[in-house]
């Protein structure tokens, strides 16, 4: 909404990359977090809590993988969107935009499998009033940064950054303080265990959902 008062190719350049490079990116590693969804509800089902934080861990190395191989579509964006025949004015500003947005990735790439975690413990009550301090907070700043400061995509980006990581934090904290008990007991060697099995469940995942 806000770059719609900057201008008309700004606009046009958050839409494209927001649509096609963050889009493909936020598609794959939704999918790929999601393969939690059914581990964490079996082994919370199960009484088996301690597995919760471990899946979530082995997940963090997975996606976060994955987020680092997806770096490339948003540092080469401008080449990539001219190849399928985007103009080039906004192919200039979204391959920008792209590159500025890169923090976002990897801030999906913790905060996706933070999700099924607290879902599988149906502590989404938290989640909801973390998400409704981010939606103001962003609101906020996308407007200060945007018009009242003059930023214009730079500042888009720095509100989107800083609205993803707020997020990451703000949930980090919140399972840290050991409110969720014995689902996670801190990080563990065991994460790196049967990384094969849960590469290909989650990869099995992506595609279904992507």
């Amino acid at each position: 909404m806000f770059a719609g008062h900057v201008g008309t190719v700004q606009l046009a350049a958050i839409s494209v990359q927001n649509s096609v490079i963050a889009g493909f990116a936020f598609g794959i590693m939704f999918g790929m977090g999601s393969a939690l969804e059914t581990l964490c509800g079996q082994a919370y089902g199960a009484k088996q809590l301690e597995m919760l934080g471990i899946y979530m861990q082995r997940s963090w190395i997975i996606v976060g993988t994955t987020a680092l191989v997806l770096m490339f579509p948003y540092i080469f964006a401008t080449p990539l969107l001219k190849l399928i025949g985007q103009d080039p004015e906004i192919s200039k500003w979204a391959g920008k935009f792209a590159v500025w947005m890169i923090p976002q990735l990897f801030a999906n790439a913790i905060n996706f499998p933070i999700r099924k975690f607290l879902q599988a413990q149906s502590k989404v009550v938290v989640m909801a009033a973390i998400a409704g301090v981010t939606v103001v907070g962003h609101t906020l700043f996308s407007w200060l940064l945007m018009l009242k400061m003059g930023w214009g995509l730079a500042g888009a980006a720095l509100a989107l950054n800083a609205s993803s990581w707020f997020m990451v934090v703000a949930n980090l904290a919140y399972i840290f303080s050991g409110t969720c008990g014995r689902a996670w007991s801190g990080f563990s060697c065991k994460a790196f265990q049967n990384l094969w099995g849960f590469v290909q469940l989650s990869f099995a995942s992506a595609v279904m959902i992507w």
